[in-house]
């Protein structure tokens, strides 16, 4: 049976709070629009971060050096190398770039189900994969350890700031709920570590702001005939297509792709040297290890940080072939009146054009900039 009424102190101290609260928000000023406009954008970058240099380790460059963007972490699995040489090449990266600020979350170690057993027979039942990563680069399987190996060493130096503790996974939930619907996720690498955020927190991609990510090329096989096969295959998914699978058919508010379009510009040695003209310990490491490939990571970091570089797009419904084949791993797209609409398949954006010119300067002064 309920009191009547409640006890006098209990009821005291219940209005004592209330009317703390509300001398708070009375005496809180309103949040100006030009409040709002100074808060930085939060992103949180989940990558497999090959170095030394190379496009991923310089993707974090339009993120670190935007005055409007504020990284809450970077976020590792294995892809482009094993995950343990990733996280140290990152994390000695920001070291010579003075940002040990930032947390660094250790992730994936392996695929979802992919495997270097599973790779290796793929390609002997449906043809060589050009860029297998981690597992062969762009040579031969057939050496290729089925675990992870011990930590190289590094010619960038070995690094003294720590991963921290957290898996990434269990730090992209974290981040997330502490900041609802404001944090951008910019994925570069396969989605192994969003797929199991979403599988251990199925609000996880909901309480996001929106998805940005490198990958999902679409109708290139006339440019592994014509063109470079390396940069036709889209190994972000077929690293891990179950993953990929899993994070597009996820809530997210809005998703861009930047596939296709982050191959039309190149790292050259004439644009190298305009970012080295400023010698600074970033350019110089960007000099020492540059690699001649497209601005892959880079780009599609920049549209993260600054969406008004898109100036032309088109709307689709995207999804990641996840049965066995030679199909395995390859993005479709499909109008909304054909879309499966049984299959959880999502509307994402996918970006058609950019100011190219515009990409490339700003590029070359955040990196002197850092």
């Amino acid at each position: 049976m309920r009191p009547r009424s409640l006890p006098r102190r209990p009821f005291l101290r219940l209005t004592t709070a209330l009317a703390a609260t509300l001398a708070v928000l009375c005496a809180t000023p309103p949040v100006r629009a030009q409040d709002k406009a100074e808060t930085p954008e939060l992103v949180i970058e989940d990558n497999d971060f090959l170095g030394p240099g190379g496009s991923d380790i310089q993707s974090t460059i339009p993120l670190l050096a935007n005055p409007h963007i504020k990284v809450l972490g970077f976020t590792v699995s294995t892809g482009d190398d094993w995950e343990n040489a990733e996280s140290a090449h990152l994390r000695r990266f920001l070291e010579i770039a003075h940002r040990e600020d930032i947390p660094v979350a250790d992730g994936a170690v392996y695929p979802l189900i992919n495997s270097v057993a599973l790779m290796r027979l793929h390609e002997q039942q449906y043809g060589t994969i050009p860029w297998k990563g981690a597992w062969g680069g762009l040579g031969s399987m057939a050496n290729v350890p089925s675990t992870q190996p011990p930590l190289p060493k590094l010619a960038e130096g070995t690094p003294k700031t720590p991963a921290i503790a957290e898996p990434a996974a269990l730090f992209l939930i974290r981040m997330v709920h502490a900041h609802p619907h404001q944090v951008t996720i910019f994925e570069a690498g396969p989605m192994t570590n969003l797929a199991l955020a979403i599988r251990l927190d199925p609000t996880f991609a909901a309480t996001a702001k929106q998805l940005v990510f490198m990958g999902g090329l679409i109708d290139t096989n006339m440019m592994s005939i014509i063109g470079n096969a390396d940069f036709a295959s889209d190994f972000n998914m077929i690293f891990d297509p179950e993953a990929a699978h899993i994070t597009l058919t996820a809530p997210w508010p809005a998703i861009t792709v930047v596939g296709n379009l982050s191959n039309d510009i190149m790292m050259t040695k004439p644009y190298m040297a305009r970012i080295a003209n400023k010698a600074t310990p970033v350019t110089r490491y960007m000099s020492q290890y540059m690699a001649p490939l497209p601005l892959w990571d880079e780009m599609a970091a920049a549209i993260a940080a600054d969406p008004s570089l898109v100036q032309q797009s088109v709307k689709a419904y995207m999804d990641v072939e996840t049965t066995k084949g030679f199909s395995y791993g390859h993005a479709h797209v499909w109008p909304k009146d054909l879309v499966p609409v049984g299959m959880g398949v999502r509307e994402v954006t996918l970006v058609q054009k950019i100011d190219t010119t515009k990409f490339l300067e700003n590029f070359v002064k955040q990196a002197q900039g850092l």
